[in-house]
């Protein structure tokens, strides 16, 4: 008889809090499918089969002959992991119904809970009523209803239902919630997997604000459902007011479909769909986005967003891996004029210049490899297209990198090989101060660079430590271009001769030490390490120095971040030959207190042969540079962090004569748990042979203050010093709390190039945690704390 007993007592347990959990499930399935968010998680039961139970009340009833069973008495429950506390709790064998009595409290594994005063459910949970229903979840929402009821073994109903993600007062916990959501009746269909709210009304401030006589939306099990995304608005000084309303269209389980309509009041109606399909090993998209504007003449007069009515692009993109360490994927866009996308601030693609490009991908436990295809679609607003003509297309670059994995010679050995192949159909010359740079020539240019290295470390017994480096190098070139004397010899001359039509091979052998000396020094409170650093690096002259195209190492900064760098040049179209020494000291200092201080300062010297850094080049790399002449300039690098959250940061090119700062800059920033603030000056002397005429200096700053536990303020600005113009500025003020979010700022930029077609901004953005948002323009995102 006691093995039926406790049969009959687990069947009991595992319906009982089947039907308080699924209820509890089903409260939290309404919330969750009528903000379309998945924030609350189901709290029905997974009990396997041999989960041990216990039982616990004042009194166990078993009467055989009316077929009950009660508990009755401080009744509780530990099963699974649910734990369940009740008054009383009964089952009716003959009737098949469960009834739970007084004080109900229900905590599931996840640690959500649930409490209730009455329940009375059938051990099949096909019928049941919950009363006085109330659930609380560990991400901070809650749920409130009068009752519940399970109808037909298919509805679920709340009646009078409350939902919030807001935490009560806690010195009035009566008061109204900062928002909440009212319901009079909440059903759920398990055939069609609906969840209706009738007569809902959404309450700010115990006000109601918003009232819905009948909301339909699909419940939890559906993951994907056709219909309306929240809106969002928008505020710019040449479109107007934007209110954007996106429809999603669920195709199927991996595929589905995003329209939008944009209207505008100063340009009509923008139309924008996206498609996407996942596969088994990738995604594709594919996207389309148009408008007849209304009023082009809004824009600034000679503009491609004024001469063009007519507006549009298509896009695609896809990502696929072929195998664990094989990718492949592209990204293009082709547009009806060069600034539609980022006048129209579309999402993802925006930016000044898109790049559109094909890839190729493999990595190894030791090598990499990677090939890719480009196209620069330069967004601005020049109708002629001018800047974008000017870009090379590449088809392709490939890289390949190799790390051998057993030490050769007892050191390590690396391998890299370059090959690009680019072709222009228009020349890039930029002339500053009667100094021309032939940033790019019409034509084509194919080369292959492949280089070896090898290096090992040997510590001395007196703990100096030297590196002997080995490297050699060779590049094969097939040059078609124009001559930069033939393009417009009246305007443009270039003296350093240029092998353009030709088939050309330049090698490098280098051989190089590298010591350093790292000295320890304690103290009581603190530690210190100085390491002096030397290098040299023998190697033959650069053959035809200035003579090749110049297209990937045109970006040239000498500073304490490559003062130690074997080849300082950019990209594979230089090389540095001649024999240098860099010549430095590092240093490093902990203190007990919580500073910390380090810095860099040294220089480099041309030893003998040529210096590459003062041989002619197309864009005149290495002028003004600070290595142009035998002894460079001195570069040094310092930074200083304290325990107070203040920190320092300097770096500063001096020449090497006069001091004069010829590139300095420093960033102080300090934040605390109220302020963060960070202030950065920049200053760079005049280039006039690397296309800076004028010294350029700029102050920047941004800073975010707390005034309260919930409101802060925030604003940044740009200070061009030389011309004593604001460049840009924004600010703005937060309220965020643990369910909600309103954001507002204003920005403004003196777009001197003209390339935008707004020079002012509105954003606003109010976030209801586990509903949505309602935004204007790209407000910003702020930091959630739920």
């Amino acid at each position: 008889m006691a093995v039926i007993n406790r049969k009959t007592i687990r069947r009991l347990l595992t319906a009982l809090l089947t039907g308080v959990a699924a209820s509890a499930y089903f409260s939290a399935t309404v919330v969750a499918a009528y903000a379309q968010s998945n924030s609350l998680q189901s709290l029905e039961p997974n009990i396997p089969a041999e989960s041990k139970l216990m039982l616990a009340a004042n009194e166990l009833v078993y009467d055989k002959d009316a077929e009950r069973i009660s508990a009755v008495g401080g009744v509780q429950i530990n099963y699974a992991g649910y734990k369940m506390v009740a008054q009383r709790v009964e089952y009716d064998q003959k009737t098949g119904r469960m009834t739970a009595i007084g004080n109900i409290e229900l905590i599931e594994p996840g640690g959500n809970r649930l409490y209730a005063e009455t329940l009375d459910v059938t051990d099949d949970f096909a019928e049941g009523f919950l009363n006085a229903l109330r659930v609380e979840t560990t991400d901070n929402t809650r749920l409130a209803a009068e009752s519940a009821e399970r109808v037909g073994a298919r509805d679920m109903i709340l009646n009078n239902g409350v939902y919030t993600a807001c935490l009560p007062c806690a010195k009035k916990p009566d008061r109204a919630p900062l928002w909440q959501i009212k319901a009079q009746r909440v059903i759920q269909n398990g055939e069609k997997h609906t969840v209706r709210l009738e007569n809902a009304r959404f309450e700010l401030f115990g006000q109601p604000i918003a009232w819905i006589p009948v909301l339909e939306v699909p419940d939890h099990t559906v993951k994907r459902k056709s219909g309306f995304l929240f809106p969002s608005m928008s505020t710019t000084e040449n479109l107007g007011f934007g209110l954007k309303v996106p429809y999603y269209y669920a195709i199927s389980n991996s595929k589905d479909l995003t329209v939008s309509g944009t209207g505008y009041t100063n340009q009509g109606f923008l139309l924008d769909a996206e498609y996407r399909q996942r596969f088994d090993n990738g995604i594709l998209t594919l996207r389309a986005a148009g408008i007849s504007q209304m009023k082009p003449e809004a824009f600034t007069a000679g503009t491609s967003d004024a001469e063009v009515k007519e507006r549009g692009m298509i896009q695609s993109t896809g990502a696929f891996n072929i195998n664990p360490r094989w990718a492949f994927g592209w990204d293009v866009m082709t547009q009806t004029d060069n600034n539609f996308s980022r006048t129209y601030d579309l999402n993802g693609l925006d930016e000044s210049v898109h790049t559109n490009q094909v890839y190729l991908t493999g990595m190894g436990d030791r090598n990499i490899f990677d090939m890719r295809a480009f196209y620069f679609d330069v967004q601005d607003s020049n109708p002629r297209d001018t800047e974008e003509n000017k870009q090379a297309m590449v088809y392709p670059v490939i890289d390949y990198g190799y790390i051998a994995p057993v030490p050769v010679a007892g050191g390590e050995l690396s391998i890299d090989v370059n090959f690009t192949n680019i072709s222009r159909s228009n020349p890039d010359i930029y002339t500053v101060s009667g100094y021309d740079r032939f940033r790019g020539l019409d034509g084509r240019m194919a080369r292959l660079s492949a280089e070896a290295e090898w290096k090992r470390t040997f510590i001395t017994d007196g703990g100096l430590s030297l590196t002997p480096i080995l490297a050699l190098r060779g590049d094969a070139l097939n040059v078609d271009m124009a001559s930069p004397n033939s393009i417009d010899p009246a305007r443009y001359l270039y003296g350093g001769g240029f092998e353009g039509d030709d088939a050309n091979a330049r090698g490098m052998v280098t051989a190089g030490l590298e010591a350093r000396y790292p000295i320890l020094m304690t103290t009581a409170n603190s530690s210190h390490v100085f390491e002096p650093i030397a290098q040299i690096f023998v190697r033959p002259d650069e053959q035809m120095a200035g003579r090749l195209p110049n297209e990937d190492a045109q970006s040239f900064v000498f500073d304490a971040t490559n003062l130690f760098e074997r080849d300082k040049f950019s990209g594979y179209d230089r090389i540095e030959g001649g024999t240098r020494a860099n010549v430095g000291l590092r240093y490093t200092g902990t203190f007990d207190s919580g500073y910390t201080l380090h810095g860099i300062f040294g220089q480099s010297y041309h030893l003998a042969g040529l210096n590459s850094f003062a041989t002619d080049d197309l864009v005149n790399a290495g002028a003004n540079s600070g290595l142009e002449s035998d002894v460079s300039d001195f570069v040094s690098m310092a930074s200083v962090t304290t325990p107070y959250g203040l920190s320092l940061t300097a770096l500063a090119r001096l020449d090497e004569k006069t001091l004069e700062p010829m590139r300095t800059g420093a960033s102080i920033g300090y934040g605390n748990d109220r302020l963060q603030t960070n202030l950065t000056y920049t200053q760079i002397a005049a280039q006039p042979k690397y296309a800076a005429s004028e010294e350029s200096t700029e102050l920047q700053t941004s800073a975010s203050f707390r005034l309260t536990q919930y409101v802060s303020v925030f604003g940044s600005m740009t200070w061009d010093l030389n011309n004593d113009v604001v460049s840009r500025r924004s600010a703005g003020f937060s309220y965020e709390d643990e369910c909600t979010i309103f954001s507002l700022y204003y920005t403004d930029k003196r777009d001197i190039s003209n390339t935008a077609a707004n020079d002012w901004q509105i954003g606003a953005r109010l976030s209801f945690r586990t509903l949505g948002d309602i935004q204007v323009g790209d407000a910003p995102q702020g930091n959630y704390r739920y």
